[in-house]
């Protein structure tokens, strides 16, 4: 049974949460304050933490930063689930690290869906690739290590930023469709608009830098890598 952490504090919506996710044969574990949330990771380590921005104690950006900071949590998947819907607040949430963004209201079936999605992206190992390394020019991808490196320093990426950008690179020079990259990234069963792929674009151009340029926007039918 897989465990699930879920950082809420408002009552009615960590019960909706917590009684669909238990409903789905999850075991769910649910606090009100950010400033728990670290002390509960380090008795039993969950498979996914939904977390909520805005939380009394220590907000959720802070908990998120102190997660992806520490070596034995910089890999735990993070949902954050915040009444901030604004693209801006999106992109500051997947560039610290969170895995997927969902906004308040929202359906229980889709948070449902998305936590799944993160957990089979996560600990479904990837298949043997028939190349471990994808260059192009200063950037170096390593496929079986799940690495980036652009000159010389290794980028951290979100799991759907690095299969973004392995797809891009795989196949440089060609246009791929925002679907194509969502089912590679996302899944294809889990409802998402197109917006949500442009988000995660605009996360990964940023942590890239200048060489976020090699990304061109394809309007009207998705991205092309340089």
């Amino acid at each position: 049974m897989q465990y699930i952490l879920v950082a809420e504090d408002d009552r009615d919506i960590q019960e909706l949460i917590v009684y669909n996710l238990e409903q789905d044969g999850f075991k769910v574990q649910a606090v009100s304050r950010g400033d728990l949330i670290l002390d509960v990771i380090k008795k039993e380590r969950p498979a996914l933490l939904l977390l909520d921005v805005m939380l009394p104690g220590m907000n959720g950006v802070d908990v998120c930063k102190a997660l992806r900071s520490a070596e034995e949590t910089r890999n735990l998947p993070i949902i954050m689930v915040t009444a901030k819907g604004s693209e801006t607040d999106k992109i500051v949430g997947l560039e610290l690290g969170a895995d997927d963004y969902i906004t308040k209201p929202f359906s229980p079936k889709e948070l449902v869906a998305r936590a799944k999605a993160v957990l089979r992206r996560s600990q479904t190992p990837p298949p043997i690739p028939k190349r471990e390394i994808l260059q192009n020019r200063d950037l170096k991808i390593d496929l079986r290590k799940h690495r980036v490196n652009l000159e010389n320093k290794e980028i951290a990426l979100t799991l759907t930023e690095f299969n973004l950008l392995k797809e891009l690179v795989a196949a440089s020079g060609t246009v791929l469709t925002r679907g194509f990259l969502m089912e590679k990234a996302i899944g294809s069963d889990v409802s998402v608009t197109d917006r949500t792929i442009d988000v995660h674009m605009a996360a990964l151009r940023k942590k890239l830098g200048t060489y976020g340029d090699s990304i061109e926007t394809v309007r009207g039918v998705g991205y092309r890598f340089k």
